[in-house]
């Protein structure tokens, strides 16, 4: 009973190392598919992301000590998981960041809740989750002179791809 045990269960790891040949007889050459698809030849896709006035804009900005996406970048937000959901091997990097007020570590938290405020909104608009990746500078590349609404640039999200 035990030989026959250890057959089947030998029988089943080799069945399932086994490789399944991937290309379909009714599929188009790898010549034509990646000159047809667009978003797999990475060309049209950079194309569109510098030429698209919605996509163009790569930085989100929050008010003072809030982490909520503003009304009015939805519209940039949206277009980008847009982008993302038409461009499955697109990859995106969300990099939060403080102003230089308050301390290292609440400012490294606030740029991480900005950059996962906006992959939130992002998933919601048909974005996948594995296509974007969250982190925080903190206050590590503000501007430490700035006086008044000069640290407004300094409270955003940076949207960056991974072919660029």
């Amino acid at each position: 009973m035990n030989k026959l045990f250890y057959a089947g269960f030998a029988f089943a790891v080799l069945a399932g190392c086994s490789s399944t040949p991937l290309n379909d007889a009714n599929a188009p050459s790898d010549a034509k598919a990646g000159a047809a698809s667009g978003s797999e030849s990475g060309e049209l896709s950079l194309d569109k992301l510098r030429s698209d006035s919605l996509l163009t804009q790569r930085s989100i900005y929050f008010d003072f000590d809030k982490f909520e996406v503003k009304p009015e970048y939805l519209d940039v937000v949206n277009a980008h998981a847009r982008y993302a959901a038409d461009h499955p091997a697109a990859k995106m990097t969300l990099k939060g960041h403080a102003d230089y007020r308050g301390s290292h570590e609440y400012n490294l938290a606030l740029g991480q809740k900005r950059s996962v405020s906006v992959k939130d909104v992002m998933n919601t608009s048909g974005a996948n989750d594995s296509q974007i990746e969250t982190v925080s500078y903190g206050e590590e590349e503000a501007n430490q002179n700035c006086q008044g609404k000069e640290c407004d640039q300094d409270r955003r999200v940076d949207i960056s791809y991974e072919v660029e």
